[in-house]
């Protein structure tokens, strides 16, 4: 009998992978509205992107806790936050992070290892 979560991790890495590539493309197809139009784009399309690939890599990335970790990119700078199991967790997130095209900075400091109650 197959481990329920080892079949169900490829799945939900696979979807939402799958998911976030038409969201990002999606992004990218539709370029922000011009300002004399009234409407500004806060957040630059290359973050969208940024945040969409790792966020991605790390749910692909065995013996990380991808659910866990959120990901926030302003101007190319990466903030990990949430809670984890392990400081190795920490580390290979940050790894994956910086591994990324367009990262400038990989902020980790919001990013915990969760007590073992």
């Amino acid at each position: 009998m197959k481990n329920y979560r080892m079949v169900s991790r490829p799945l939900l890495v696979g979807t939402l992978s799958l998911a976030l590539s038409f969201a990002a493309g999606n992004a990218l197809a539709n370029p922000p509205e011009s300002e004399e139009a009234g409407s500004k784009s806060e957040q630059p399309v290359n973050d969208t992107w940024i945040t969409t690939k790792v966020k991605a890599d790390l749910l692909a990335t065995e013996d990380v806790s991808g659910l866990d970790i959120k990901v926030e990119t302003v101007n190319g700078q990466v903030h990990l936050s949430g809670s984890v199991s392990s400081q190795a967790q920490i580390d290979k997130a940050v790894e994956v992070a910086r591994g990324i095209d367009g990262v400038t900075r990989v902020d980790a400091s919001a990013l915990s290892v969760a007590s073992a109650d």
